[in-house]
């Protein structure tokens, strides 16, 4: 144990001793933690449109005073002709344009029904998507305001209202789906790229032959290296989470803590194995640095965080099951929102086991092999 005594001491000493390393482990993460849920917003607003309206009516004009009130649209023109108004689609300073037709109000009140035009700029297609179903949303309450002032008590239609309650997170704040997912996704960039360079390094400078010559045993150099980054990943996890998600976000874990903290002890183990696999592959740092690269982009973009693993492709859904990011931001998720403890998160331990044992266990064997 003297040994691994000596040895965290100098890894420690080394990641102090480098300014330019602190702040990377320390100060880049909380910024960007800070900076990024709040540009990482699923509702979109200000989408431009553009209404031609042909009918010019009271029941046209109400239309277009509801959709420029929701908060969402920015009327861009207001025109009677649809020529007019392409060339705004045509030059990506309107995203929608609707057409109001002509007649609108008379066939609306003598037939009961009349048709609308929407044309969608789908360039960017999420935008397209979200700003067609607001605006069909608002369309589809127009219509029924207007079917429940037109009927008459002696008609007897009796109208179905549907009140939503969301659980967990009642007022549906992005911040409280991102901030988790975001500060998991640090943690494993932090840890992995940290601890594949921390080694390679060593063989750049050739200080690993010398330790390899010592009577070092290799997990003693093993666990000198890995345990270093483990404390750092609880304490950024933790600043992360109880300094900037309380007082920024005002998230507030609802779950068992002391469950959240033997997950992130096993994640962060499964992690730095996956960092000490790749320097096992690396001889320069930037051959590190491109793999670690190449693997936290498939991590993040494969994670659930950002799409939903279920609507997936069934080969990308294995790949996800095979991310062992996608099961530590469900159980940040589990515990600081749905309030979870250790029974429901049996499953996801021995998943994240497995992980941890097979990282490692190849780390060492690769180790051991190249020297």
């Amino acid at each position: 144990m003297r040994t691994l005594k000596y040895l965290l001491q100098k890894e420690y000493r080394q990641i102090f001793r480098n300014k330019i390393i602190l702040r990377m482990i320390i100060a880049m993460p909380m910024i960007q933690l800070i900076i990024l849920p709040l540009a990482a917003d699923y509702e979109i607003k200000n989408i431009n449109i553009a209404v031609v309206d042909q009918d010019r009516s009271s029941f046209s004009r109400e239309l277009v005073n509801r959709i420029t009130a929701a908060g969402y649209f920015r009327l861009q023109q207001y025109t009677h002709s649809y020529e007019e108004a392409f060339p705004l689609l045509e030059s990506d300073k309107a995203d929608l344009i609707l057409e109001i037709p002509s007649r609108f109000e008379k066939d609306l009140v003598r037939e009961g029904k009349q048709s609308l035009l929407l044309a969608v700029n789908a360039i960017n297609g999420t935008k397209a998507m979200v700003g067609a179903n607001y605006l069909n949303r608002i369309i589809q309450d127009y219509n029924t305001d207007i079917k429940v002032e037109w009927k008459t008590p002696a008609m007897g239609a009796k109208m179905i209202e549907i009140e939503s309650v969301n659980w967990f997170n009642p007022h549906m704040k992005y911040a409280f789906f991102m901030v988790p997912g975001i500060l998991v996704l640090l943690v494993t960039m932090i840890s992995a790229y940290m601890c594949s360079m921390n080694i390679v390094r060593e063989k750049e400078i050739g200080t690993i032959e010398q330790i390899n010559v010592t009577p070092v045993k290799k997990q003693y150099f093993i666990l000198g290296k890995l345990i270093p980054f483990w404390t750092i990943g609880v304490v950024l996890f933790s600043v992360g989470l109880f300094v900037i998600g309380r007082f920024v976000y005002g998230i507030v874990p609802l779950g068992n803590i002391l469950a959240l903290y033997a997950y992130l002890a096993l994640f962060l183990i499964a992690v730095l194995g996956f960092g000490l696999l790749i320097s096992t592959y690396s001889n320069t740092q930037q051959q590190a640095m491109s793999l670690a690269f190449f693997f936290v982009m498939i991590f993040l973009l494969m994670s659930g965080l950002f799409t939903s693993i279920d609507s997936m492709p069934t080969w990308a859904r294995w790949v996800a099951y095979s991310n062992p990011v996608s099961y530590f931001i469900e159980v940040v998720r589990m515990v600081v929102l749905k309030g979870s403890g250790f029974g429901e998160l049996g499953q996801h331990f021995l998943v994240m086991a497995g992980f941890a044992v097979g990282f490692n266990g190849w780390a060492v064997w690769n180790y051991r092999k190249v020297s």
